[in-house]
């Protein structure tokens, strides 16, 4: 019998990508996201949030996709084209698109994958 979890929570930290995810970029990540809940059929709630913002080596965009079953965030890093992507969600899905997308759209030097099975 398969064992059904709470949650299913990748997190991604992706190296040194290109200038999709840097400013004045921003609607590129707000399409990534837009695109990302469709190909792991999901369903928004509400728009996707991406705000510039930060100081110095700090500066970036942050996203926030509310969905149906939990959240997508992600962190983008000006300074060094680093990504730091979560999909949360109660609903299962293929962490392959998810990575594929990330591939597609901000071509990442290194993605270093973890992946959790949540369940208190």
């Amino acid at each position: 019998m398969e064992e059904l979890y709470w949650g299913y929570h990748l997190i991604l930290d992706c190296k040194n990508c290109n200038d999709n995810c840097k400013y004045p970029n921003g609607h590129k990540i707000e399409e990534f996201a837009r695109r990302l809940v469709q190909d792991i059929d999901m369903v928004a709630y509400g728009e996707p949030q991406v705000v510039h913002f930060g100081k110095d080596d700090k500066t970036g965009y942050t996203l926030v996709q509310l969905i149906e079953t939990s959240n997508i965030s992600g962190h983008f890093c000006d300074d060094t084209g680093d990504i730091y992507l979560d999909v949360f969600s109660c609903k299962p899905y293929d962490i392959s698109v998810v990575k594929n997308l990330v591939k597609e759209y901000f071509q990442p030097e290194k993605i270093r994958t973890t992946y959790l099975t949540r369940q208190a």
